[in-house]
Parts: structure tokens; C-alpha cells; sequence
């Protein structure tokens, strides 16, 4: 591993324009993330609350700051007014949640829709088949806006084993983006962490999720 601001310039230099990188902070202080920033990183995706909360406050503007982790309804309201898109969505309730919160605040809250493309019982996410039913509720919301999907595909050792699951739910995208759902926005396709973004890029992301690769092992311990 070189240095955040080498790896960041060598992750960039891989990856086609139109395909936005999301640096997943994963507890490293806010000297190492702004020092993401500096290299070129435009959005950090943050997992806990907790840590989000310290690296926000000093370097808030800096970047757009994406929650990436399991969404527990007890700390949505603390969320929705940190972050500018809650990539986890997973249920009606939990969106009605956010629209409640985000319409108390004025807000308009972009969220994306978590499949759960392994189709595993214990996993987070919806099932593929029940994303278009879930859509046409939640682009009813009023403040919440649903800008895409995002997945995380099984826990594999060779990332080529993720390829069917991306390209799966890039077909699911493409039909959504086809079809059309009112009030709902098919603009984001976050697939892909440090050991797949390549893959993921090759089976249509547009966005992809960087921790490890950026920032080394995770920081501090939950």
C-alpha cells in the first residue's frame, strides 16, 4: 500500500469518468479522509454514526458524504441530517421513516434501494423481485427521493464469482430505467467495493464503494 493520496490517484486513473468513486472512511480519522479529498475523492461513504458524526463536523463541505452502512431506525433522525444520500434503503418503513425526519428539516433526501441480489435470507436488501412494488411506494414519498440501486452481491474469495449478481442487477436497473416508476430517479448504480470495482465497472456500475483499497484495513474496532 503507498501512501491515501497514491492510492487514490491510482484507483482514479482506472476508472472511467462517468463512474463516481465513494471512499468508505471505515474509522480512519479526519486528516486521512481530507487527505482523500485532496488526492481527488469527491464523495466518502461512512458505515457507523458514530465515526461519521466526528469526521463530518470538521470536514462537512469538503465532500458529499454517503451513508453506506445498515440503516437502524433509532439513529435515522440523526442521520438524515448529516448526510447528502442514504445508500441502504430496504423496506417501506424504514423510508417512511426518512421522509418524516427529512420533511421536519425541509429536506429532500436522496436515498438508493438496497438488493439483496444473492437472494440471501440473512442478508439485508431487497429481493430483486420485490424492488419494482417497492419502488412505486416510495416514489410516492414526498421527501424522499430515490435516485438508484445499490448492492452488495455474497461474501465470495474471487470477486469473478460476483459477476452474475452485477450484471443481474444492472438488468434490473435498465428495466426500472425502462419502464419508468413515478417520483423515482435511475441515476446510480453503486456496486463494487476494493476487491470487485473492476468487475462491477465491467457489468455497468456507476458507482463503486473503496475502502481498504484507499485507506488499508479498518481503523478502529465496533
Amino acid at each position: 500500500m503507498g501512501t491515501i493520496s497514491d492510492n487514490v490517484r491510482e484507483v482514479l486513473a482506472q476508472i472511467p469518468g462517468h463512474v463516481d468513486v465513494v471512499a468508505i472512511g471505515k474509522g480512519h480519522p479526519p486528516g486521512e479522509i481530507r487527505e482523500a479529498i485532496d488526492a481527488g475523492i469527491r464523495c466518502i461513504g461512512e458505515n457507523y454514526l458514530q465515526e461519521a458524526r466526528l469526521v463530518i463536523t470538521e470536514l462537512g463541505g469538503s465532500a458529499r458524504w454517503h451513508f453506506t452502512g445498515h440503516v437502524q431506525k433509532n439513529k435515522v433522525k440523526l442521520i438524515v441530517p448529516l448526510f447528502d444520500l442514504i445508500q441502504t434503503v430496504d423496506s417501506l418503513p424504514l423510508a417512511e421513516m426518512i421522509d418524516g425526519h427529512a420533511g421536519r428539516l425541509g429536506k429532500i433526501m436522496p436515498v438508493l434501494i438496497e438488493v439483496n441480489s444473492g437472494e440471501e435470507p440473512q442478508k439485508s436488501g431487497v429481493m430483486p423481485g420485490e424492488v419494482h412494488a417497492l419502488l412505486e411506494k416510495v416514489g410516492a414519498l414526498g421527501n424522499v427521493r430515490v435516485q438508484g440501486l445499490m448492492t452488495m452481491g455474497p461474501f465470495l474469495e474471487d470477486p469473478e464469482g460476483l459477476r452474475p449478481y452485477f450484471r443481474n442487477t444492472r438488468a434490473l436497473f435498465d428495466e426500472l430505467v425502462k419502464t419508468g416508476v413515478p417520483g423515482v430517479e435511475m441515476k446510480h448504480l453503486s456496486m463494487g467495493m476494493s476487491d470487485s470495482y473492476l468487475v462491477a465497472i465491467e457489468e455497468g456500475a456507476t458507482m463503486v464503494r473503496i475502502g481498504t483499497r484507499i485507506f488499508g484495513p479498518r481503523a478502529s474496532s465496533h
